[in-house]
């Protein structure tokens, strides 16, 4: 029996000279390469991760291990019917722009792979669920609530604020994450969906503990729809996450109608045990697509908060550039700064367009100096215009939520204009319509 003892170690170093030569230039190039601000973990991660490349582990293509990745999630989720096909489409274009365009680091490439096996799996078991009671996609929606505007214009403030009123029944992140059936609040914390969800939020804020600043989310807590429309393949998180334009374009004009109606399938299935009470959904993304929610959800109303955009651009940036730097080897920022504010000068005169279409009645606008002074006169405001009721519980439970949850709690959030190649006059320019239209009061930049 050979023994692999400190001698042959060492002869077969000897023996390999230029290979033991070449793997200490591929470490110290990978090292050159971590980003400082990185936790420790996560540097040592991708920095084995990039030796391995160097030497050829490790280096499957997305498009090669395209059919797999279905295979995988049917064996773990027990079927293989994943309902309407329309997914393949996005599914195909975004493998494709991963292996081309997208600078992936070792753990943004093995996230990408296991969140699109999570995405897989889930829309398997919603449709095991459906074809095991076809009567929850019978189940109506009726005039469902969409908090629309600009991210960091107070849309996730006043998404949590109404999300405290018990009349309001809202997406949770740990039911978003895995669609299923909504079960009593008294299961939720021995629920292992419920558990994951809490075990996953907490290691994407230890990674980097400065988005809990930018955007709280929390298992119990409401969740944007992101997660519903990744179903489809068609959603922000995959480029946000990666720099990929070609998925880009062709995200900006596929046919959303089969996203939405994958959307509603799965609040049908999600609110399944609590049929009468008003949906609560938010997701900046919705505003671009305006018509299509209208013919999927024709009774819905819309609550759109306004803000000085050159206060809100380069904090989108600032969010999308700390997802990237969790995924991407680098990107430039200043490429990011001029797609973003070219996306939503776009969505928000998408959104004015369709406008001009509908009843005023069924949408209403709330400017974010409203919503930081008196968010809960600003909800009365909003109940009447839709004749709704504010109870008395529900408004001790939003004033609560507000006190327990003052602007600033989890610290300040810091960033530039100039970091993304942004300016005053260029962003007023982009968005001068929009301001004009709805009479936006200029912050200080």
């Amino acid at each position: 029996m050979a023994t692999f003892g400190c001698p042959h170690i060492l002869g077969v170093a000897i023996g390999n000279l230029p290979r033991v030569e070449t793997w200490v230039q591929s470490v110290l190039i990978c090292l050159a390469m971590a980003k400082p601000k990185t936790r420790l973990p996560l540097r040592l991660f991708n920095v084995a991760g990039r030796v391995g490349r160097r030497f050829g582990i490790g280096t499957g293509s997305f498009v090669e291990c395209g059919d797999e990745i279905l295979e995988q999630a049917a064996r773990a989720a027990g079927c293989d019917d994943f309902g309407d096909p329309a997914f393949l489409e996005g599914y195909r274009v975004l493998l494709e722009a991963y292996d081309r365009e997208a600078r992936l680091s070792p753990f943004g490439a093995m996230s990408a792979r296991a969140q699109l096996g999570a995405i897989l799996r889930n829309r398997l078991r919603a449709q095991q669920a459906w074809s095991g009671d076809p009567s929850i996609l019978e189940r109506p929606i009726e005039r469902p609530i969409f908090i629309l505007g600009l991210p960091r214009a107070g849309t996730t403030a006043m998404h949590h604020l109404l999300g405290a009123d018990p009349q309001n029944q809202v997406l949770e992140y740990w039911l978003a994450a895995v669609p299923k059936p909504r079960p009593p609040r008294s299961q939720w914390s021995t629920d292992p969906s419920f558990i994951q969800a809490e075990t996953d939020l907490s290691r994407m804020y230890w990674l980097d503990p400065g988005l809990k600043a930018i955007h709280l989310m929390t298992a119990d807590g409401p969740e944007e729809c992101r997660h519903l429309l990744q179903q489809t393949l068609a959603d922000d998180t995959f480029d946000c996450n990666a720099t990929i334009p070609s998925y880009s374009e062709w995200y900006a004009s596929c046919d959303m109608q089969p996203v939405y109606e994958q959307h509603k399938r799965l609040l049908q299935l999600i609110g399944s045990n609590d049929p009468d009470r008003c949906w609560l959904l938010k997701y900046p993304v919705h505003m671009g697509n305006l018509r299509t929610v209208l013919s999927v959800y024709p009774d819905a109303r819309f609550v759109q908060t306004h803000r000085d955009p050159t206060k809100v651009i380069p904090s989108i940036c600032s969010l999308v550039a700390g997802w990237r730097a969790l995924s991407q080897e680098n990107f430039d920022p200043h490429e990011l700064g001029t797609w973003q504010l070219d996306l939503w000068s776009r969505r928000l005169l998408a959104g004015i367009e369709v406008r001009r279409d509908y009843d005023d009645g069924r949408f209403f606008d709330l400017h974010f100096r409203d919503v930081q002074s008196d968010p809960i006169g600003a909800v009365r405001r909003m109940y009447d215009h839709f004749g709704l009721e504010m109870s008395d519980e529900g408004e001790r439970l939003m004033s609560a939520w507000r006190a327990d949850n003052p602007p600033g709690k989890y610290g300040s959030h810091k960033y530039t204009a100039a970091d993304y190649g942004l300016t005053e006059t260029r962003m007023n320019d982009a968005f001068d319509s929009y301001l004009d239209h709805f009479k936006i009061e200029r912050e200080c930049v």
